[in-house]
């Protein structure tokens, strides 16, 4: 068994909730500091490495510091916490990798750039808001 096929297995100690609905948290964190255009994709069947895709932007670089920031302070406190975080020293795209969801806080050129949403297009967009349902 691969690494991150042990990490996604092994049982969460600290009783972290279900990887939607940390990813919803996140992109509900994200919203309340005005991140940008916040989405959710799914990329289960698209990709085996994470189930979902958390993406954001802010308008200054610390902007998108602020808002990861205080995304990976917001899931701590639910019990979850990421296996690492890359971009913070430049701030113009922070990933932060909890296995079962990633986090992409992007400055707003970067993401323009990159244009994640367009490279897993096929992968569906989910509901974030406060109450959504299970898809």
């Amino acid at each position: 068994m691969s690494e991150r096929a042990a990490e996604r297995s092994a049982p969460d100690a600290q009783g972290a909730q279900e990887p939607l609905e940390l990813a919803r948290l996140a992109a509900r964190t994200a919203s309340s500091k005005q991140a940008d255009a916040v989405v959710i994709l799914d990329v289960r069947e698209l990709i085996t490495i994470t189930d979902y895709f958390v993406i954001c932007s802010g308008s200054s670089d610390r902007q998108v510091k602020s808002v990861a920031d205080d995304v990976v302070k917001g899931l701590k406190e639910a019990g979850a916490r990421p296996i690492r975080i890359e971009g913070e020293t430049g701030a113009r795209w922070i990933l932060v990798d909890y296995v079962d969801f990633v986090i992409h806080v992007f400055h707003e050129e970067e993401r323009e750039f990159y244009r994640l949403e367009n490279l897993w297009q096929d992968a569906p967009v989910l509901d974030w808001e406060a109450g959504a349902e299970a898809s």
